[in-house]
């Protein structure tokens, strides 16, 4: 399950766009250097932002950094739905916000998105009412609309940080030809055998460099980082139903119970009790 990058287009003189897409069969593991603010509304559903798998009821209020990955919001929910996503172009932090005093609430507030924000209580109720007021207002009234739910955003205390670590994929950002390559490289064997001999040729480095280099680029061993590549493409089959077994020889690995013992260590819990918790309540 290849994560994808979203191609996000706005219209021409526009900073932002505010839309209510509906995607409840498509499994859209995806990211974008544009920060997005979600509002779902359902009886339950399930948040993957970054690392964090966690389900939500009635309703959810997100912001989500530049590049963190994440889940369409309303997969596999069959009940009513209603989703509102704002977009914000790519630029709009370092060239509307950085530069004016006034706003260096809102600054800290878009910096910290990368973590996943969950607003709840007072703050969502008027964020949510404030979105669809300027939903089809004119550019200008909207624009000030926005700027005026970033500040509310911004002073709430009514927030949960979803990540506690750094979850871009930053590696594309960092050396994108070489990063590029590399996890390209891992994305098309991570479920055969990764060769970081192979892997250190292709991009012209000695094994020892590449171990260095790959170490700076993502705090990881390459090692580590395919075990974690390949745990996270496990979690999406297993949001997708398929068997433990399938699963485990699926993503790369040749033993169950490796497979159990590894999925344990980076999850918490095993395959089995992360399947029934997690599907369950969609399915529910």
């Amino acid at each position: 399950m290849r994560i994808q990058k979203e191609i996000i287009e706005f219209e021409e003189g526009k900073s932002f766009k505010l839309f209510s897409p509906s995607l409840k069969d498509c499994f859209f593991w995806h990211y974008h250097p544009e920060i997005e603010l979600v509002y779902v509304e359902a009886c339950k559903g399930i948040r993957h932002v970054g690392k964090n798998i966690s389900d939500f009821k009635d309703s959810e209020l997100l912001l989500i950094g530049s590049n963190v990955p994440h889940l369409n919001f309303d997969y596999k929910i069959h009940t009513e739905c209603k989703q509102l996503v704002l977009q914000m172009r790519e630029n709009f932090l370092q060239e509307l916000i950085f530069p004016i005093p006034e706003f260096d609430s809102i600054k800290n507030l878009l910096e910290r998105s990368y973590l996943g924000l969950s607003f709840s209580g007072e703050t969502k109720t008027i964020v949510v009412e404030k979105l669809y007021q300027i939903k089809n207002e004119n550019s200008f009234v909207s624009f000030m609309g926005l700027i005026e739910i970033l500040q509310i955003l911004a002073q709430s205390n009514e927030v949960k940080e979803l990540n506690n670590e750094d979850t871009r994929i930053k590696w594309f950002l960092n050396d994108k030809i070489r990063m590029g390559t590399i996890y390209d490289y891992i994305n098309e064997n991570y479920d055969k055998n990764p060769n970081v001999n192979v892997i250190a040729e292709m991009v012209s480095l000695s094994t020892p460099a590449f171990c260095r280099y790959f170490k700076k680029q993502t705090n990881m061993t390459f090692t580590d980082f395919v075990n974690n590549y390949r745990i996270n493409q496990a979690k999406m089959l297993l949001l997708q139903n398929l068997c433990i077994t399938e699963v485990c020889f699926q993503v790369g690995f040749e033993s169950i119970s490796y497979f159990n013992k590894l999925f344990k260590n980076y999850m918490g819990e095993t395959p089995t009790a992360f399947k029934k918790k997690h599907l369950s309540k969609i399915e529910n």
